[in-house]
Formats: structure tokens, C-alpha cells, sequence
């Protein structure tokens, strides 16, 4: 199946708003948005000189964004469709689209989107890759620090194998970071302030979901 094949939801035949998130799905988007800011902040607070106890916090906080990312993850498998996160040659066709119309280079408009943009599509995977370096590194640092569940073994991986594990983890946070400063900006923008409604309320008015997406891409089926 193919995204042009998709057919416009149930809920846009019907009056009212047009349904783009499920309450499942806004809780753990808040929850993990929650736990990336936590992470952040016991992260490179103490670099800027604010000292608290940070490091039971941080480690409690990654383990709770690993579950949520973990349940994330088999929902999106079991009962939604991967597909429509996913980039492929027509969003590529989108894009040049986009930007062809943007430079004045061709005159027609450039096509909707189904359920999410391309742009949105990036981002998700760009967090995707980062928070998961993130937490792979971050899983492999707990080795090092006491916790309830286990004793430090600092000796658990090389000197220079620990070397690269800080690399990418350090490298994961600053992207990190720059990644929820787009994320906030687009976020907030007056043409995409509807995405956010959505993320809080559920769902688009009628005359936002005819004005932003095109009704035969936009995924529906079993989608909850």
C-alpha cells in the first residue's frame, strides 16, 4: 500500500473536528517531551554552575524515556501504521516541489501532505536516531554509578571504548538540544499553531484539515 492509495478518515465525514492524535498518543508525547527536558536540564545545568543532586534524577529520568520509547514504539507496530511516519520517494517528489515553488522556479502550487509533512516526518526520524543514541550510551553509562539494582563496575568497558560512549553522548545531547529548540520554534509559528492545538486538544477543525492536507494521503483504517 502506498500512501496515495489512503482514504480520508471517518471522522472527516462527519461534522466537527477531523481526529489527529488519539489521548494515548498526546500523553506519551508529552511525557517523553517532559522526559527530554528533565534530561537536558540535569545535564548542562551543573556545567553552567547550578549544583544540585542530579545524577539519581537523570538516570531515573532516561530509564522512564526508555519505557515510554519502548511503548511508543509497540504501538506504533501493533496498532497504528508505521508507514505514515515513514520517508519515502514521493515526499522526496514533496520537497522538491516545495522548494521550487518557493524559489519562483515553477508556478503551481506544491501538493498537500497527508497526515504528517515531510518536515515532520524528518524530525521525527532525526529525534528518533538521537534519543536512541542517547539512551544506548546513557544504558551503557548506569555501569559506572551505585544504584538500587546494582553496583558500579566502572571496568565494564575499555578506557578508549568509554571514550566513545561519552563522544556520542555528549553529541547526542547537543542535538538534542537543537532539535527541541526547531521543534518549539515551528512549533509555535502562526501557520503550523494548529499542529499544536492538535497535540493538545486531539484534533483540527474542518477548514484546517481541507487548508493543510490533502484527504486521499492522509492514512486511516484501524488508527487509534
Amino acid at each position: 500500500m502506498t500512501e496515495s492509495n489512503f482514504t480520508a478518515p471517518a471522522d472527516v465525514q462527519r461534522p466537527g473536528r477531523v481526529t489527529r492524535h488519539r489521548a494515548a498518543d498526546r500523553i506519551g508525547h508529552w511525557l517523553m517531551a517532559l522526559s527530554v527536558l528533565v534530561l537536558l536540564a540535569t545535564a548542562f545545568l551543573p556545567i553552567l554552575g547550578i549544583e544540585f543532586a542530579w545524577v539519581d534524577i537523570h538516570w531515573t529520568t532516561g530509564v522512564a524515556l526508555c519505557i515510554l520509547v519502548v511503548l511508543h514504539t509497540v504501538r506504533s507496530l501493533l496498532f497504528k501504521s508505521p508507514r505514515s511516519m515513514m520517508l519515502g520517494p514521493r515526499d522526496v517528489r514533496d520537497a522538491l516541489a516545495v522548494a521550487r515553488f518557493n524559489l519562483r522556479v515553477a508556478r503551481d502550487e506544491p501538493p498537500l501532505p497527508g497526515k504528517y509533512s515531510i518536515s515532520q516526518k524528518a524530525i521525527h526520524a532525526a529525534f528518533a536516531v538521537v534519543i536512541l543514541i542517547a539512551l544506548a550510551t546513557g544504558g551503557l553509562m548506569l555501569a559506572k554509578i551505585d544504584t538500587p539494582f546494582w553496583q558500579r563496575n566502572p571496568y565494564f568497558l575499555s578506557d578508549d571504548t568509554w571514550g566513545i560512549v561519552y563522544v556520542l553522548h555528549g553529541f547526542a545531547a547537543l542535538a538534542l538540544i537543537t532539535l527541541v529548540m526547531v521543534h518549539i520554534y515551528f512549533s509555535l509559528r502562526p501557520e503550523k499553531r494548529h499542529y499544536l492545538r492538535s497535540m493538545i486538544f486531539g484534533g483540527l477543525s474542518r477548514a484546517d484539515f481541507s487548508k493543510y492536507h490533502d484527504p486521499g494521503r492522509w492514512q486511516t483504517g484501524g488508527e487509534k
